[in-house]
């Protein structure tokens, strides 16, 4: 069993650039204050660094 993450979003994506929009909707996060739990993989974790600043992530157990 693998942990697992969960991602809030908690800045909006308005006027930012696209690769951090496309980053946005890759981890599912489309709406303002939206909660998804994904899988702790590398990729997931990278994804996350590159919109740390838009985000609240904490990991589940």
């Amino acid at each position: 069993m693998t942990a697992k993450l969960k991602v809030t979003l908690r800045k909006s994506m308005i006027g930012r650039p696209e690769k951090h929009r496309s980053v946005l909707r890759g981890l599912g996060l489309t709406k303002l204050n939206k909660t998804v739990e994904l899988e702790n993989t590398p990729a997931i974790r990278g994804m996350i660094l590159k919109v740390l600043h838009l985000v609240e992530a904490e990991e589940i157990k």
